[in-house]
């Protein structure tokens, strides 16, 4: 008898797992926030006795060396990669015994990384699942290009490789488990549902239908952009990143809210887009903790400044420093609850923004006005409104100036984008008009648009 429970970091796209038998489990790929870890194999009533890696990850902090500190479990990274702590180097064919007969076979899969490594489950001897990480995802696989850019190409065959090693090696039924693929920019491609298996995957994965010219080709082709903080994580798990205090921030009232706002800091309001456009302390930003904050606030703000956090209640606040110690924003400065009435002085007016739709953006007309497009590259290279400016999310901040002059309506492909970039420039002192709409409207509004 075996379980496979996975932990969901829906706010990164990432998944991780705790697998075992009666006694004991092992933990792959682990959050930093171990506690989550700590209690599914509570639930489960086991012993965590191994911790391991599939790689250096790029795109959050890994829990894994305190997981293993805390439980005594052996902690396996993969040989080939180069950290500062003390591991234990799992290599091709390498075995270890999880809970009886089940067992955790390590796979060299380089393609994601040069050191990449699959673990396969095996229960009484027989393929059960795999542990992908950032290889053969759910109809893709993960990016190679995160590492060197004179690598890329050279890791993107090796990706078209490993996949084949693992179709070839495992059973049709085998079920294939990534780390990456449900949103994370590690991914060189989202995932199409929510389980697949090696059989699933010989049928519509590209990296398994498509020689290995054609799949690197339009591998490279299709990568975006990459997330600026991702520059900071891979040095942060090789050099083994300390434990996280999630602990509540220094209560800032309405006097330090406005001082850190005057010396420039960031004071990052977490409620709802709705909410926030409709009365706001001025200079402030809008990340919903709803939304993917880990990624975009991490990607867009400085590394390194100092961020004030504005909430509804306690529980927005922690939820949301629970998301940002997985990439590295260990402690806020500071932090307050409660309504902008109470972040604010008194008699000082709160600051708000229209929103509306892409009707209303038609009714409106775009003469006279600046419609700027805040989606990403690929998404617009698909389909965008005739005349439109465009400056991606992840560049507004520093890209402010070149935003025409006017009345700015601001638009992404459904509206949490297009929510920061208004508070962006709201807070710049611009005019704007949040566009809260999906784009798959806007032709049917009557918007010409455009595709190239």
């Amino acid at each position: 008898m075996f379980f496979i429970d996975t932990i969901e970091l829906e706010g990164l796209g990432n998944r991780s797992y705790l697998a075992g038998g009666t006694q004991t489990a092992v933990a792959v790929d682990p959050p930093r926030d171990v506690d989550q870890v700590l209690a599914a194999a509570a639930r489960r009533g086991v012993r965590i006795s191994h911790v391991v890696e599939t790689h250096i990850h790029n795109d959050y902090v890994t829990g894994g060396l305190e997981l293993a500190r805390v439980t005594g479990a052996s902690y396996l990274v993969p040989a080939g990669a180069r950290v500062s702590f003390t591991r234990v180097p799992a290599t091709d064919g390498d075995t270890v015994t999880v809970d009886g007969d089940l067992e955790l076979r390590a796979v060299a899969t380089p393609g994601h990384t040069p050191h990449h490594t699959s673990y396969v489950l095996q229960d009484q001897g027989q393929p059960v699942a795999a542990f992908t990480g950032g290889s053969l995802l759910i109809g893709t696989v993960g990016r190679p290009d995160l590492v060197e850019p004179r690598l890329t190409e050279d890791l993107a065959r090796a990706q078209h490789a490993s996949a084949h090693r693992l179709a070839a090696e495992l059973p049709d039924e085998t079920s294939v488990l990534p780390t990456h693929g449900f949103g994370s920019f590690c991914s060189s491609a989202q995932a199409e549902g929510d389980a697949t298996t090696i059989g699933k995957e010989k049928a519509v994965n590209a990296a398994l239908t498509t020689d290995v010219d054609s799949f690197v080709a339009q591998l490279l082709a299709d990568l975006d952009a990459v997330p600026a903080y991702y520059t900071y994580m891979g040095p942060a798990n090789a050099a083994g990143p300390a434990p996280v205090d999630l602990t509540p921030p220094a209560v800032a009232d309405a006097d330090e809210i406005a001082s850190r706002l005057a010396a420039g800091e960031w004071v990052v309001d977490l409620r709802n887009r709705v909410a926030f456009a409709e009365g706001h302390v001025a200079g402030s930003f809008n990340f919903e903790a709803d939304g993917k904050i880990a990624t975009y606030l991490a990607w867009m703000i400085p590394w390194g400044k100092l961020v004030t956090l504005l909430a509804e209640s306690a529980e927005q606040l922690a939820a949301a420093q629970r998301e940002l110690v997985r990439v590295g924003i260990d402690r806020p400065a500071a932090a307050a609850t409660g309504t902008p009435q109470d972040w604010t002085g008194e008699g000082d007016t709160l600051a708000s923004f229209p929103r509306s739709t892409f009707a209303g953006l038609a009714e409106r007309g775009t003469d006279g006005i600046v419609v700027l497009d805040v989606r990403r590259d690929s998404e617009r290279a698909a389909g965008h409104i005739e005349g439109s400016v465009h400056i991606p999310i992840h560049q507004l901040h520093k890209r402010l100036g070149e935003v025409p002059a006017g009345t700015v309506w601001v638009h992404c492909a459904g509206g949490m984008r297009a929510g920061i970039a208004a508070s962006l420039l709201d807070a710049s002192g611009r005019a704007v008009v949040a566009v809260d709409d999906g784009f798959d409207a806007a032709e049917a509004a009557g918007l010409t648009v455009v595709t190239g």
